[in-house]
């Protein structure tokens, strides 16, 4: 039985099909994922990998399904299903998960084929687990499905603790030792048991804090936002496909960006961390509805329009529009005097939170230093901004400088 040393969890003993699947190579591959893609130039610290937190989940499930009593083949294909919940996740994790979904149809938890057609599958079949039902708990199917993918899951109690402890940010800390202890079924749903209100809420305050502090922090989004128009031209360039970018890990990308004529100037950019910069940071409420509602299409057009304004190439212009806020923890059931309600019902928190989440939204357009106070200006009048608002910055510079940073479009 293995013994992994873990920074969050101490020592961590993997046991049965658990420690056959270690050493596959879509499990090994995940210690050359990031954990938080490019919160690293942001966060020096936050070099962690899903490799580590996958062992956490790995962890965290096993001590759930020794407190729910549940034993034999359906707590082994659970095991499974939590230490391979990542190995669909493409380089630097989430940054480019929107781009590989837009060309593929597949989100980092839809792993039917990796599951059933490579070692893992091999490995799971060895131990009498169907692939397809492994692969069913990781998108979180059924009455187990929801300890690796639900409101309440495991996943989400490792990486909090687990991000938290590597940014070196406070806000993550919860009691996942409590809220492991204290989970139960009702009718089929997975709950807190009674009197833990406040523990849940415990886990929902640690997301609200540590969303905007570390995973949608200003010098992230607009890292990812590079990282995925540089991937997207990639795409367009070379005979490389998205489902080959999906197996590959954060290395691979890197070097494909590096030696591509036209990605290699954002590679630069990354290596050297010399950045776009804000030319426009608007508030929910500064930014039309049907801005906050642009899809792919749109936000390209709205780009091309706004670097036309001042003289630039598209690609030197990003539109970065935040998802819709929204509050998956709120949801979540607890017990209230032996009768099963949603958090959102018994918690005063929550709209709160839902509020102080609105106002954290904020639409980015990113552009080179010096062409800020033109991209901010345009970007107003083309998006119909508040224009007290949105322009963040006076950067003053040579325009011109900027023209053919990245080449003709």
């Amino acid at each position: 039985m293995p013994t992994i040393k873990d920074s969050v969890h101490d020592h961590i003993e993997v046991d049965g099909v658990a420690a056959d699947l270690l050493d596959t190579p879509p499990v090994q591959r995940l210690r050359r994922i990031s954990q938080l893609g490019t919160v690293t130039l942001v966060y020096p610290s936050a070099n962690h990998t899903r490799f580590e937190h996958s062992l956490g989940v790995y962890h965290l499930a096993d001590r759930a399904l020794d407190s729910l009593g549940v034993q034999g083949p359906e707590a082994e294909r659970v095991r499974a299903a939590a230490l391979l919940h990542d190995v669909g996740h493409a380089p630097f994790s989430h940054n480019v998960e929107e781009l590989i979904h837009r060309e593929t149809g597949l989100y980092h938890d839809d792993v039917a084929d990796i599951v059933a057609e490579t070692a893992v599958g091999d490995v799971l079949r060895d131990h009498d687990l169907d692939p397809g039902r492994v692969a069913g708990l990781i998108a979180g199917d059924g009455r187990y499905g929801q300890l690796v993918s639900g409101e309440l899951d495991v996943d989400r109690m490792d990486y909090l603790v687990r991000d938290a402890h590597h940014t070196g940010v406070p806000y993550g800390t919860i009691d996942h030792e409590r809220l492991i202890r204290e989970l139960t079924f009702a009718d089929g749903d997975l709950v807190l048991d009674d009197g833990n209100v406040q523990t849940a809420e415990s886990l929902l305050l640690a997301r609200a804090l540590m969303n905007p502090t570390v995973y949608t922090q200003h010098t992230a989004r607009i890292s990812k936002s590079m990282l995925r128009r540089a991937t997207e031209r990639l795409l367009a360039e070379t005979g490389t496909t998205a489902a080959e970018i999906r197996r590959w890990d954060d290395y691979d990308l890197l070097t494909a960006l590096r030696r591509t004529e036209a990605t290699e100037a954002f590679a630069r950019r990354y290596d050297e961390r010399t950045l776009f910069k804000r030319a426009v940071w608007a508030e929910y409420d500064d930014v039309p509805a049907r801005v906050r509602s642009f899809d792919h299409e749109q936000t390209r057009a709205a780009e091309r329009a706004i670097a036309d304004r001042c003289g630039l190439s598209p690609r030197q212009v990003i539109l970065d529009v935040e998802p819709k806020p929204e509050m998956r923890e709120s949801t979540s059931k607890v017990i209230v005097n032996d009768e099963v309600r949603r958090l959102e019902e018994e918690s005063a928190l929550v709209s709160a939170l839902r509020v102080a989440q609105q106002r954290r939204w904020r639409l980015g357009v990113y552009t080179p230093a010096a062409a800020t106070d033109c991209v901010g200006a345009a970007a107003v009048e083309e998006l119909g901004l508040d224009a007290e608002t949105a322009p963040v910055s006076e950067v003053s510079g040579s325009l011109h400088a900027t023209l053919d940073e990245f080449g003709a479009e």
